[in-house]
């Protein structure tokens, strides 16, 4: 069933990206370039993931130390 539902996705995402091939400029940091608008979206979506997890890992891994912390505390009184 994930397979099938990650070969659905891909096939809309290759769909997307055939559609939206319209050349566009991109400014980012200084640097500039043309790619198709496919690509500067799927770019700039899988950067916004990235950023996402990395925040989450940090929260995780803060919530984790905390609930350490805590059970320790909570053990050696």
């Amino acid at each position: 069933m994930a397979t099938g539902a990650a070969l659905l996705l891909l096939i809309l995402l290759i769909v997307f990206m055939l559609q939206n091939t319209t050349k566009v400029d991109v400014h980012f940091l200084g640097l500039s370039g043309t790619i198709p608008l496919g690509m500067a979206l799927l770019i700039a979506a899988v950067g916004g993931g990235v950023v996402v997890a990395i925040a989450g890992i940090a929260r995780v891994t803060q919530l984790r130390l905390n609930a350490r912390r805590t059970r320790r505390a909570t053990t050696s009184a």
